[in-house]
């Protein structure tokens, strides 16, 4: 039977003991190692990037945005009264109309009642105005009889009493019939004074009644002006010339008033409405240049009009048409327009890259002489274009920078092209 000695197991255990300690050394110094290396640069597919070089010169800024065509004159035709659709005479975009054209019928047997008794009333007073005016002329005629009348006798007792003097003075007559003379003379020159002033008190009085009449006449023939007119308007008149962009009633639809039913546009004098993005329409001026694509050509035109309002993040800008419109531009077409903001004198600038805002500081991709790396640089960008942006800091002219989308290599501040 053999015996184990101790002093053997104890050396190989310490052996085991020092072959563990040196292993997890090992491994520790290696993981360190490994840890101090710089991560391997990803590969990048050379077709995949959209790179630019630096240039130093005159940058143009520009804004862009979609947008449409509208007419400049619009006129939206609404219902002057209650009524009921009974017929559409014309249909949206079926032929030019006129001022006058009717664009549809409307029935309304409450007016149509409305207006035959204006008319009754109207014929009534008018008649009864000739019956004043009959009654006032006659008036004004008799006293003017009367009148005359008594400005004959009174010429009558003028001439009667002179004849009398002279026969008095020859003494043919007695001196009471020259007194009685006299006195019917002065008597009837009162008179006469008299009924010449009642004359014009009955031609007032005259006038003052015609008036009456003829002012309640005015008020009747204005309600049945209005009625007719009213009524006039159940047959809906186009009101412009131009052409019929919508409809938005129905046949035997009940419609208030204020009810819009037809828009009526001038098809032959539009301009453009773009939408900017309210981050670029700060530097927007009237006036402006402005180019209109409307995917059949372009079209000169001019900013006429910025809203002063943001909706939706964008701000409405009009654009007044100066070129001539190509074939096939109509209202609601949708159109891209770009506006000449101002020219930049000898500034570097690159193609503007997938993310960055002007007046920021961003993370671009400079490749390098061989093509085949690109590392990362700070950039300070200034003034921005729709496919331009100014360079304040960074980089020089000749660098060529990668300005697609390289977020999905953020981790790394290097990457080879291939």
């Amino acid at each position: 039977m053999d015996i184990i000695r101790e002093d053997l197991a104890d050396k190989k255990k310490k052996r085991r003991i020092v072959i563990a300690t040196a292993s997890a050394a090992g491994i520790l110094l290696i993981t360190l190692g490994l840890s101090r290396l710089k991560p391997a640069a990803p590969t990048v597919d050379k077709g995949a990037i959209w790179k630019d070089t630096v240039k130093r010169g005159e940058m143009l800024r520009q804004v862009r945005g979609p947008g449409t065509l509208v007419p400049e004159e619009v006129r939206y035709i609404s219902a002057a009264t209650d009524g009921r659709i009974e017929r559409l005479v014309r249909l949206p975009g079926s032929v030019p109309v006129q001022p006058d054209t009717i664009l549809l019928e409307m029935s309304n047997p409450v007016l149509e009642r409305d207006a035959l008794d204006a008319e009754s009333q109207l014929r009534a007073a008018e008649a009864e105005l000739s019956n004043v005016r009959a009654q006032a002329d006659k008036e004004v005629m008799d006293q003017q009889a009367t009148a005359a009348m008594v400005r004959s006798d009174f010429h009558q007792a003028q001439l009667q009493a002179a004849t009398n003097e002279g026969l008095y003075k020859e003494g043919l007559i007695a001196e009471l019939t020259v007194k009685l003379s006299r006195v019917k003379a002065e008597e009837l020159a009162t008179r006469n004074a008299i009924e010449e002033k009642r004359v014009g008190s009955v031609q007032q009085a005259a006038d003052a009644q015609v008036a009456v009449q003829e002012a309640h006449v005015q008020a009747l023939r204005a309600l049945a002006n209005l009625k007719r007119g009213q009524k006039e308007a159940l047959h809906v008149r186009a009101g412009i010339a131009g052409v019929l962009q919508e409809l938005p009633v129905q046949v035997g639809q009940q419609v208030a008033p204020g009810t819009v039913l037809a828009k009526v546009a001038e098809p032959r004098k539009l301009k453009a409405q773009l939408k900017i993005a309210e981050t670029q329409a700060k530097d927007i001026v009237i006036g402006q240049p402005a180019s209109i694509d409307t995917r059949n050509g372009l079209v000169d035109g001019k900013v006429s009009r910025i809203d002063p309002g943001v909706q939706n993040g964008t701000v409405t800008v009009d654009v007044a048409l100066t070129g001539e419109l190509p074939p096939g531009a109509r209202p609601d077409l949708s159109v891209d327009g770009t506006i000449e903001l101002d020219r930049l004198k000898d500034v570097l600038y690159v193609g503007r890259p997938a993310f960055g805002q002007e007046k920021t500081q961003v993370g671009l991709f400079r490749v390098n002489a061989d093509g085949d790396e690109a590392v990362r640089v700070k950039v300070r960008l200034g003034k921005s274009s729709v496919n331009t942006v100014e360079i304040l800091d960074g980089l020089k002219v000749g660098d060529t920078v990668i300005l697609s989308d390289m977020s999905a290599w953020d981790a790394y501040d290097r990457v080879r092209l291939k």
